[in-house]
């Protein structure tokens, strides 16, 4: 069974912008446990943008499923993700000018730092999954790097126009499944999913976890946060 993890980042974005306590983040993770969701992802900038300290620590203290955090590979996140300890950390890029995450991780280009902070996560029982492109040779470094888990970067797909190009997209998520499978790594999936394009997502080869926060939390906007989880749910078991 695919399991569902929510991203509740865009929750604390709509707190920031007027810098007050709503809508609470911790509250928000409670409500998509209590629907369904297997697990709960959060970003935690070096900006502190939308999640914060306080959010992550308290998270910490009461999700009840996994707590996958998204971080960069930094001194400074690497040590708050050793102490706080989330069942999972997937290691992005992050641009301070960015809106959302723009792309994958380059492994390769950063093997030493990335297979040292592994080890450190490995060390803690902590699993180690890196947000990638559907590219053999980056899968090829997230094995070597000490990855558990690689999450391939559905953003190309998600923002692709025609059904050609489309299917171009999703050809090269499944060849990308299919090798991370053969190099041991487990597989999730992410980035630009919503509710008409998760489903065809859904046949990685050994897809485990599929992340997905702004159009669920968006869709909450109309429905509320509970109905919005349990829609996306009834997608990914159907």
């Amino acid at each position: 069974m695919i399991k569902l993890g929510v991203n509740i980042d865009h929750v604390a974005t709509i707190r920031q912008a007027r810098r007050g306590r709503e809508p609470d983040p911790v509250w928000a993770a409670a409500v998509c446990e209590l629907a369904g969701a297997d697990i709960i992802t959060v970003h935690l900038r070096e900006d502190r943008r939308h999640i914060n300290d306080r959010d992550l620590r308290l998270l910490r203290r009461t999700v009840g499923t996994k707590l996958n955090l998204e971080m960069a590979d930094t001194a400074e996140i690497v040590g708050i993700a050793l102490e706080v300890r989330p069942e999972q950390v997937t290691l992005v890029p992050e641009k301070r000018e960015e809106v959302t995450t723009e792309g994958g991780l380059d492994v390769r280009g950063n093997l030493e730092s990335l297979s040292a902070a592994a080890e450190k996560f490995r060390q803690a029982g902590i699993l180690v999954s890196y947000f990638i492109d559907p590219d053999f040779d980056q899968l090829a470094a997230a094995r070597e790097a000490g990855a558990d888990f690689v999450e391939l970067h559905t953003g190309a797909y998600a923002n692709a126009s025609g059904e050609a190009a489309v299917e171009r997209e999703l050809e090269q998520l499944y060849a990308a499944a299919e090798r991370g499978g053969e190099l041991g790594l487990r597989i999730n999936a992410g980035h630009g999913l919503n509710y008409l394009n998760a489903k065809r997502v859904l046949a990685l080869f050994g897809l485990e976890e599929l992340h997905i926060g702004h159009s669920i939390i968006s869709r909450a906007v109309f429905t509320g946060l509970d109905s919005a989880v349990r829609e996306m749910l009834a997608i990914i078991s159907s």
